[in-house]
């Protein structure tokens, strides 16, 4: 484990960015509720991903426009689908890069569905579930991570509400907790990780701490990202191994893998450096420091 020091020093260079799963539960409640707790204190960040400038956007046009962009924001189309199909708002939504090809349910009708049921759509995914939750569902939830961090935006953006007071932010755990791995693996040679839940995946399996039957076992959900992770992070780690370019646009696939060839002092090339700016824009800033201190 490294010291704490260094976790600090992590933070306080701004390397690691507001959690993308906390801000866009809270600021679709802001947008479908139309109040201020949560968005207007993230607008001017410059640390954001691409999901949480597009929420910030579409906060701004929702109550004038009926079409929006959600860019690559898997998780921002099914809240905003899955709302507009609740309240019968018509709304349209433009998808770009990667969304456009994946396959995702479009039946208004899940909006009556269990959690259940909704958990049972596209290989699988939380995120109907998870909007099920954050707009009232009441059903007692199985202990999944997801589902748990929608239950608990909810009571914070309501205690908030109530309180007259702005949403509390938090940083993205999963990116210190890997960060932090990294950083460790560079001080003592030895990786200390435990995946818990899907979006942990690429950075376990490329380190080997997890290997693909048991990620389709535990996250089958990870076949219906940017990827299907499952067999990307088999066809990457190949050309990795091969000393090839990393032509994936998976923004989870390319941080592990640049992780994994600093770990092992080889070089490797990416056709598209940038898709990291999804969930991690301060990626490559957070890399050069590795490479300057380690």
């Amino acid at each position: 484990m490294i010291k704490a020091m260094v976790e600090n020093e992590i933070l306080e260079k701004g390397f690691i960015p507001l959690s993308k799963y906390w801000s866009l539960r809270l600021g679709f409640l802001d947008i479908i509720n139309e109040t201020g707790l949560f968005i207007p204190q993230i607008e001017n960040r410059d640390d954001l991903g691409d999901d949480a400038k597009k929420m910030i956007v579409i906060s701004k046009e929702w109550r004038i426009k009926n079409e929006h962009n959600v860019g690559e924001g898997g998780a921002l189309f099914r809240y905003l689908q899955f709302a507009s199909w609740k309240y019968h708002l018509g709304k349209k939504f433009v998808k770009e890069g990667t969304l456009k090809d994946r396959k995702m349910c479009d039946n208004p009708e899940i909006v009556n569905w269990s959690i259940k049921k909704l958990l049972e759509l596209d290989n699988n995914t939380p995120q109907w579930a998870s909007v099920a939750i954050l707009l009232g569902n009441k059903e007692e939830i199985p202990d999944n991570y997801f589902l748990n961090l929608s239950k608990e935006a909810l009571e914070e953006y309501n205690f908030a509400r109530k309180e007259g007071r702005l949403c509390k932010l938090r940083y993205d755990e999963t990116l210190l907790l890997q960060a932090r791995a990294f950083i460790g693996a560079l001080e003592s040679g030895k990786v200390e990780y435990t995946p818990k839940q899907q979006d942990e995946y690429c950075f376990a399996r490329v380190f080997g701490l997890i290997d693909r039957e048991e990620g389709e076992r535990r996250w089958p959900e990870l076949r219906g990202h940017e990827s299907n992770r499952l067999e990307e992070m088999e066809k990457m780690i190949g050309k990795y191994e091969r000393g090839e370019e990393i032509d994936s646009r998976d923004h989870r696939v390319a941080q592990a893998l640049k992780m994994r060839a600093f770990y092992d002092k080889k070089e490797i090339k990416f056709l598209f450096p940038r898709c990291v700016s999804k969930s991690w824009p301060q990626f490559w800033k957070f890399m050069k420091w590795a490479e300057e201190s380690y």
